[in-house]
């Protein structure tokens, strides 16, 4: 195996800067769907791909746990020169993804039927948004094995190849999402059928930048892909970080359930400013993600200072990053506030609570960093336990500060398990240093 390059800025960039721009990618799409349907100039259309690409984002994300648990195994075995570890990884992410997809498959009439009870819509709006889900989740073999192959593509520092991934699907499905709606008058049918195109050819661009993977033997090596113990380890870190991320996820719903009960506007006020934390997220994601890998191959080789090196050369960038967003949002929060929503009363209140946007990027800065470092170094019990004691954190600190300051408190509290997470990791971190001998 080649001798990896010197861990140094240049190295934690050529990792970071391709992940951040792969997330730009995101919301343009998501602009264009809605877009097109738009111009069919009725609201059902809207409405029903909105909470149809939300249902199906919801049980995609519960797989999320693949991508993260594959980036910090794979990079361990990179790290410590284990070819066929690496490219038997890769097999399992894809059996693990084809699986839950076809399972997806069958079981779509309960979990379709289920989203609708708890998130219900008009007949006309659920009837289209149960077409556009039919169709959509034909690809979700695809879908979940492409949080695979990203995991794998970099644990092995090939996040241009995760690039070439999104801009492939997005453009396709830009594209199609044009000539199927606009072109052709599909309709929502439109907007599912270019998304299913989309994945689908997603998922042969991704298996065709991991074909070295294919050349080596260790990709079908049965007795080492279904080894029970390396089994057992993957689905014991994945068991961990879905626990972690369903906590976290919690935060966020909860934080927008009581967020409604001060009044349609500050509700409204809150999902725009949560926007400033979307944005903070795809920008720290890249140095997040870096640390992963560089983190997990010098655990991988037993090198304690370089995965010292790995941890600090990430986390600077993550504060350069994060001071650089505090002070845009400082400056320029009203603005992006005023392109959001035209509502005075909105734009009003959602100003009153924009500091805490300011300080949000700076109070995010430790969890997001250290969430990469213990995913590279796969010590996910102590993520799992840590995000159970920041979560127990939230909620007290939830139920002593809103009733006193309503929405302020609201903020606030989120704001302190940010910074638990952070507190609660780092105290983690000396034991996570300690297994890299050498």
């Amino acid at each position: 195996m080649a001798e990896a390059p010197a861990l140094g800025h240049r190295r934690v960039l050529a990792i970071a800067l391709p992940i951040v721009l792969s997330n730009a990618t995101v919301p343009i799409l998501g602009a264009v769907d809605t877009g097109v349907v738009g111009q069919l100039g009725e609201a059902a259309p809207i409405g029903a791909v909105g909470i149809g690409a939300i249902i199906l984002t919801a049980v995609y994300w519960i797989f999320g746990f693949l991508r993260m648990g594959v980036t910090g195994l794979a990079s361990q075995a990179h790290g410590a020169g284990d070819r066929a570890e690496v490219e038997a990884m890769l097999s399992r992410a894809l059996l693990i993804g084809g699986a839950a997809g076809l399972a997806m498959i069958v079981l779509q009439v309960p979990i379709f039927w289920g989203a609708f009870q708890v998130s219900p819509a008009s007949a006309e709006v659920e009837a289209m948004a149960r077409d556009y889900m039919g169709i959509r989740v034909f690809s979700a073999p695809a879908a979940i094995s492409l949080y695979g192959i990203t995991g794998w593509l970099i644990a092995l520092e090939r996040t241009r190849g995760v690039l070439v991934i999104q801009v492939v699907m997005n453009g396709l499905n830009i594209a199609l999402d044009l000539l199927f709606v606009l072109g052709l008058g599909w309709g929502v049918e439109g907007v599912a059928l270019a998304t299913f195109i989309a994945e689908w050819s997603g998922l042969a661009v991704g298996l065709w930048l991991c074909r070295d993977a294919f050349a080596g033997p260790g990709w079908r090596d049965a007795a080492r892909v279904f080894d029970a113990l390396r089994l057992k380890h993957m689905a014991r870190v994945n068991g961990d970080i879905l626990i972690r991320s369903v906590l976290l996820q919690a935060i966020f719903v909860s934080f927008l359930f009581f967020g409604a009960d001060f009044g349609d506007v500050p509700l409204a006020a809150n999902q725009i400013l949560l926007q400033f934390l979307h944005i903070t997220a795809y920008a720290l994601d890249g140095f997040a993600f870096a640390a992963e890998t560089l983190v997990g191959q010098a655990l991988g080789a037993k090198a304690r200072a370089r995965l010292r090196r790995a941890a600090i050369l990430t986390s600077l960038w993550g504060l350069g990053s994060s001071l650089a967003l505090a002070a845009a949002f400082a400056l320029a929060g009203g603005q992006i506030i005023d392109v959001m929503t035209t509502a005075p009363e909105v734009r009003e209140v959602a100003r009153i609570y924009l500091p805490y946007m300011v300080i949000a990027p700076l109070a995010g800065l430790a969890p997001w960093m250290l969430d990469g470092v213990f995913i590279g170094a796969t010590r996910t019990a102590d993520m799992r336990n840590m995000m159970v004691v920041s979560a127990a954190i939230y909620a007290l600190a939830l139920a002593i500060l809103m009733p006193a300051f309503g929405n302020h408190g609201l903020w606030v509290s989120l704001l302190i398990s940010f910074i638990a997470r952070g507190v609660t990791l780092g105290l983690r971190y000396p034991a996570l240093e300690a297994r890299a001998a050498g």
